[in-house]
């Protein structure tokens, strides 16, 4: 659903038991404080803001680089070594020097002054290589004398190389006659580091210092091995898409792939070109990344589509763009795997630990590289993928690493720190969308400047408009959110399900595992379903804990069994009648809106799901009485329906867009994903509960894994095979919601998914249900919005 249709979008009324409108119309709850002016206007904004990321799918814009183009511009003419091959190149230097005196970006930033420097020195030398502007190259070393302390400043982010290039590139000025404002214990200095960082990397002779070695080859000058260098030419011609590496190769070597490369660039960009070139698969696939952790890739449906249809070809193809660089592999391989692409992770075998530390990258410690392919490895759904295993290990470490290091230095022009960090902390699996919306909100950099041999941004990477969407969608979604839980509140009252005093109230956590994960305002009836049902199931849990007699739980059973019964007669006690009222209401009430949507009742579903549960609880707590210990099976094929989830997602299932035929719900595919789910949430919560319910004398899992272990089983070793049981059953939940050939819908299979990372976060470190500790994360989802301004002012 559209910004534009928030207006005239109505939730559907929900009806209490006692006939009164518990939704109110979503729309008021954005415009209650403001007229329709305001609101037509805020709604034109939204579209066009959408609109323009729209056009960023068709056109990745980036950044030219006074740097690179300074290179190109000195590449001589293979006619008269006295004229450049790219005039155009040089006139553009000429014609876009900065105030200061400087060339590269306009309005320096304070921790750009190194870029600024290379920048500066390699647009004099490509001007006094064909004797001409000479008032730039004044100005240009007016800025040089100013400013080059910062060369030496080691507080100040480096260009790629810097330390080697610069210096290099002074010897170069000199040969040339150029005055250089460079006095002697600084040039002894920047000398000293180049002596340095050579004899270092010379000596550790290793595959990503030759490849680092390589791709500075300007720096290195007629000393460097040039047979060596082009063993990295890409089919582009290019050297490491490094228009400057290119640009040295070709003066070195007339190399005709080269050549062609370099044409391209000036076909492409005129008379300036970009520090990287192509990055257009990768800045794409980024948008992708970015639009999906923001949380309003809905409204970029068709454009997300063409993109991954496009890389997927190209993946099968084996395009070097996709396939040669870590951090473009690793994305496309994550997106298209939970797109449901059928990709295998065995072009990620490239980028080993070994192999990646012997490239460019990993000799560069490229965070953002490894970050992706950390995020990749956590996509494993075949039980033999090593590779990704592998990959996760290593990543991990190194990640931990950096993070260790407080690389801050390295990383104030970005925000992978931050992501690391969260990364780390909590994997894919136990993430929930919008509060995982709500961080990457938080870190997007919209002045994404990234650092190679010269800064450079990229609008489709990092964009303000991609920001102001998503913190305009996740405010407008949250006022529905919050009208919502004002409802189920009252909802509670008026059904006296608070009259209950066994039962925790937990409506605000069953809400938000709703709306953190079905946040889209047109998906109301579901988060309606979805936690009214799990308020229902946290009472009856209760009650069959601690709140029923053994008469009142088969009172209850019964009750459900026969439904179509007069709740106040027969029931033996208030209590059985407040909960059989309350659940056959909702469940009376679900239903009828289920029907319109499926063209067919679905009630008695409902009911059957009911039923299975409180049958279940029933045994369990009939176990307890009877002082009878099950064995481990027994137990566990009854224990997956008693965690209770299917009232909480199987009723949601029927309002999430496609229609659910009868032959599905009645499948083994749907019936598996319903017992890989919930088997994973019954593990889970039975580790946490381990000690608390051993005291209490009550069944467990772990308990009954240990008993029937003939006490040679510690409970270490129990934990450690109930996490290898959990992983498996849930990356076989996983495959199975990714796998396309299915008689269950993807958008009905991704509930399964969702459900299964609550349980994950729920209980990550010890019962979150019960306790109270997340009500800051609940908030944070349901009663907090966030500010544009901060986080604009945060950015600067």
């Amino acid at each position: 659903m559209s910004f534009s249709q928030l207006n005239t979008f109505r939730c559907r009324t929900i009806s209490s038991s006692s006939g009164k409108d518990l939704l109110p119309q979503a729309a008021s709850s954005i415009p209650r404080a403001i007229g329709t002016a305001e609101i037509n206007t805020a709604i034109l904004s939204f579209e066009g803001t959408k609109q323009r990321i729209k056009k960023l799918f068709n056109k990745v814009d980036l950044s030219v680089s006074s740097y690179d183009t300074a290179w190109v511009a000195m590449v001589p003419s293979p006619n008269s070594g006295r004229e450049p091959f790219f005039p155009e190149c040089v006139n553009w230097l000429l014609d876009n020097q900065l105030h200061d005196g400087s060339w590269g970006t306009p309005d320096l930033h304070p921790l750009l002054t190194k870029d600024a420097l290379l920048s500066t020195l390699a647009c004099i030398l490509a001007l006094k290589r064909w004797n001409i502007g000479e008032k730039q190259i004044d100005n240009g070393l007016h800025f040089i004398a100013l400013n080059l302390a910062s060369a030496t400043d080691g507080e100040q982010p480096s260009p790629v190389g810097f330390d080697i290039i610069f210096p290099s590139m002074i010897e170069y000025a000199f040969d040339l006659d150029v005055n250089l404002p460079v006095g002697g214990s600084t040039l002894d200095a920047l000398l000293l580091r180049r002596d340095v960082e050579l004899q270092r990397g010379n000596g550790s002779n290793s595959e990503g210092w030759r490849a680092y070695l390589a791709y500075i080859s300007e720096g290195i000058g007629k000393s460097q091995d040039w047979e060596m260098v082009m063993k990295y030419q890409k089919k582009n011609g290019s050297l490491f898409n490094s228009p400057s590496t290119t640009a040295a190769a070709f003066t070195h070597l007339n190399n005709a792939g080269c050549l062609s490369y370099l044409r391209s660039l000036i076909e492409k960009f005129g008379s300036a070109v970009p520090t990287i070139y192509p990055l257009d698969k990768y800045a794409r696939l980024s948008m992708v990344s970015s639009l999906e952790s923001m949380g309003v890739d809905r409204h970029f449906r068709e454009e997300i589509r063409s993109v991954l249809d496009e890389t997927y070809r190209c993946w099968l193809q084996g395009d070097e763009d996709i396939l040669s660089d870590a951090g473009t592999c690793a994305m496309a391989f994550r997106l298209l795997r939970l797109h449901g692409y059928d990709v295998s992770a065995d072009p990620l075998s490239q980028f080993s630990e070994d192999r990646f530390f012997n490239s460019l990258g990993g000799y560069l410690k490229d965070t953002g590289a490894a970050l992706e392919l950390f995020r990749a490895s956590e996509v494993i759904i075949h039980p033999d993928e090593s590779v990704l295993e592998k990959q996760h290990y290593w990543t991990t470490h190194f990640l931990k690493q950096e993070l260790s290091n407080n690389l801050t230095q390295a990383y104030r022009l970005n925000k992978h720190i931050d992501q690391v960090d969260d990364a780390l902390r909590l994997p894919s699996y136990a993430t929930l969308g919008r509060l995982s919306s709500r961080k990457a909100i938080k870190y997007y950099n919209t002045d994404s400047t990234k650092m190679l041999k010269s800064s450079y941004r990229c609008t489709n990477v990092g964009n303000e408009d991609f920001l102001k969407l998503a913190v305009e969608d996740f405010n407008m979604c949250q006022s529905i959110h919050r009208e919502e839980l004002e409802c189920l509140s009252r909802w509670v009252v008026e059904s006296r399900l608070d009259k209950l005093n066994f039962a925790r109230q937990k409506q605000a956590y069953c809400y938000f595992s709703a709306a953190a994960t079905l946040f889209p305002p047109e998906l109301s009836d579901a988060r309606i379903s979805w936690a009214k049902n799990g308020v229902l199931t946290t009472v009856v849990d209760d009650f069959f804990d601690v709140g029923g007699s053994e008469v009142e739980l088969v009172n209850l059973v019964q009750l459900i069994e026969k439904w179509d019964v007069n709740e106040r007669t027969d029931s033996c006690s208030e209590q059985v009648e407040i909960i059989f009222s309350a659940i056959k209401s909702t469940v009376n009430e679900i239903g009828a809106n289920a029907y319109p949507r499926q063209e067919r009742s679905v009630t008695n579903h409902f009911i059957e799901i009911w039923l299975d549960l409180v049958k279940s609880m029933l045994k369990e707590a009939q176990w307890l009485i009877n002082n009878s210990a099950p064995i481990l099976d027994e137990y566990m094929e009854n224990a997956y329906v008693s965690f209770a989830l299917g009232p909480i997602v199987l009723p949601a299932l029927y309002f999430v867009g496609p229609k659910l035929s009868e032959e599905a719900v009645r499948s083994s595919e749907f019936h598996q994903l319903y017992k890989l789910m919930s088997t994973c949430g019954r593990l889970l919560n039975d580790m946490q509960s381990f000690k608390r319910e051993s005291a209490e004398g009550k069944l467990n899992s772990v308990t009954l894994a240990m008993l029937y272990g003939d006490g040679s089983v510690t409970e270490e070793e129990t934990f450690t095979e109930m996490k290898s049981i959990i992983t498996s059953k849930r990356r076989e939940l996983q495959r199975l919601v990714l796998q396309k050939d299915s008689l269950v819908p993807r958008a009905c299979k991704d509930l399964f998914w969702n459900m299964c990372k609550i349980v994950h976060l729920f209980y990550a470190k010890h019962d979150g249900f019960t306790g109270h500790d997340l009500m800051k994360t609940v908030n944070g989802v349901t009663e907090e919005p966030i500010i544009l301004s901060e986080l604009q002012a945060e950015s600067k």
